[in-house]
């Protein structure tokens, strides 16, 4: 199933649910055939959420992590280690926009890869540009840098008003992740 035109699509901003909003929609689509490809930039194999339990479910989603995660959840990790898995994931990300074989293409948390100079901005403008017609392309994460915005079609950014965080609740499975 393609579409004729796909659309680049960006959720941004500081608050909760850009990483929600992109599964929804991934999973919208995938419920109506379009064959789908997650990539999460900050998220490593190892860590069980939600979202890989439901992907799993659907044949036509596929869920591709880096080796390690960002060192804010985990001290050990080294940034040349982090921007080498970076640079790996965008590379197969690429692949998929340009391969035919995805409808729909997600590259989660990508904008903080950017903002934090894992993956280069030409590197993203670069997918943009040569992104196939019928592929949407699904961008999420904090601090999207203004080239990638006036590339995008629909840019959506997540507001703070109030958060749980803020009472010292933690992320609770089956919710934030």
């Amino acid at each position: 199933m393609m579409l004729k035109k796909g659309l680049i699509q960006i959720y941004t901003g500081e608050g909760k649910g850009k990483t929600t909003a992109a599964f929804g929609l991934a999973l919208r689509a995938a419920g109506n055939g379009f064959k789908v490809a997650i990539f999460q930039f900050l998220k490593a194999k190892g860590n069980k959420t939600g979202e890989l339990a439901l992907a799993k479910k659907f044949k036509n989603v596929k869920i591709f992590r880096n080796d390690q995660t960002h060192p804010i959840f985990k001290k050990s990790i080294k940034m040349d280690d982090l921007r080498h898995n970076a640079e790996m994931l965008c590379a197969e990300a690429k692949t998929a926009v340009l391969s035919g074989k995805y409808d729909m293409v997600v590259m989660d948390e990508i904008n903080n890869c950017m903002c934090g100079r894992l993956i280069e901005v030409e590197e993203v403008l670069s997918i943009i540009k040569q992104k196939l017609m019928h592929v949407e392309l699904v961008l999420t994460g904090r601090s999207v840098p203004e080239e990638i915005v006036k590339a995008a079609d629909l840019v959506t950014e997540m507001k703070m008003i109030k958060h749980p965080y803020e009472k010292g609740i933690s992320a609770r499975k089956g919710i934030e992740y």
